[in-house]
């Protein structure tokens, strides 16, 4: 209610999708001038709307979400600040709670990372340099690069429990529990919004040295480069990988 009151009094509304919103407003029997704010347009219309935003107020709409959390938003909210515009938050659904919540994961504290990046080895560089991240994690992804993004965080990230959210809080809501593997097979008809939801690092014993070696020369064995077995035996075993490429030498001699 607090939603439709502020559109219907504002004089104007920046809409991502002005069709979308536009079938909103017509639901709600509001009729109000509106103008196109998204990705491709917000440097442009930037200007006129902080021009605007000098005789009427302005209620700045996202297609889903919240605005400024990953969707156009933030550039207009921070000018506005810094011109002495007051900013009213009007709070709605956002995936990146409401996932956090429903995942079963710790939601004591946790750490919003975004967007993982498109490219395979700068995705792969993101995760190494957050895999040591105690927190539970929380991030998005576009449904054509789900599957690949859950391979590259089962590679660098090892088996961990993961929260699969898809149209979190929309009529096809669907939420897969359980490890990054499973992820990987449950969905077969990848579409929507999907919001990952991933366990922190776990601290673990560190395992014995003749453990470790067992583990390296499975891997060996089974084709896997010396890099990546590294990689492997350190992040199973606690050790550093500094120690584990050693007794990988020692074990070639």
């Amino acid at each position: 209610m607090r939603a439709m009151r502020t559109m219907n009094d504002v004089g104007l509304i920046a809409a991502e999708d002005t069709r979308r919103t536009g079938r909103l407003l017509s639901m709600c029997g509001i009729t109000k001038e509106m103008i196109s704010y998204n990705e491709q347009t917000k440097r442009s219309k930037l200007p006129y709307l902080l021009k605007q935003l000098e005789t009427i107020d302005v209620a700045l709409v996202s297609d889903a979400g919240t605005p400024g959390m990953s969707d156009p938003g933030y550039e207009l909210i921070k000018a506005a600040i810094e011109n002495g515009v007051e900013v009213v938050p009007i709070p709605g659904p956002s995936a990146i709670i409401t996932a956090v919540v429903v995942s079963g994961l710790p939601t004591h504290e946790f750490t919003y990372l975004g967007y993982l990046p498109r490219m395979k080895a700068q995705r792969v560089k993101f995760l190494e340099s957050v895999a040591g991240e105690p927190r539970t994690m929380v991030l998005f992804e576009a449904p054509h690069r789900l599957k690949v993004a859950l391979k590259d965080i089962l590679t660098v990230m090892g088996d961990r429990r993961v929260a699969v959210c898809r149209e979190m809080t929309k009529l096809y809501e669907e939420v897969y529990r359980g490890k990054v593997s499973g992820a990987i097979d449950y969905f077969e008809e990848i579409r929507g919004e999907f919001t990952l939801v991933i366990e922190g690092k776990v601290k673990e014993e560190v395992k014995s040295t003749s453990a470790v070696e067992d583990e390296l020369r499975r891997l060996r064995k089974e084709g896997v480069s010396a890099k990546d077995a590294v990689a492997r035996a350190a992040r199973s075993s606690g050790m550093s990988k500094k120690a584990v490429y050693q007794m990988w030498l020692d074990l070639k001699k």
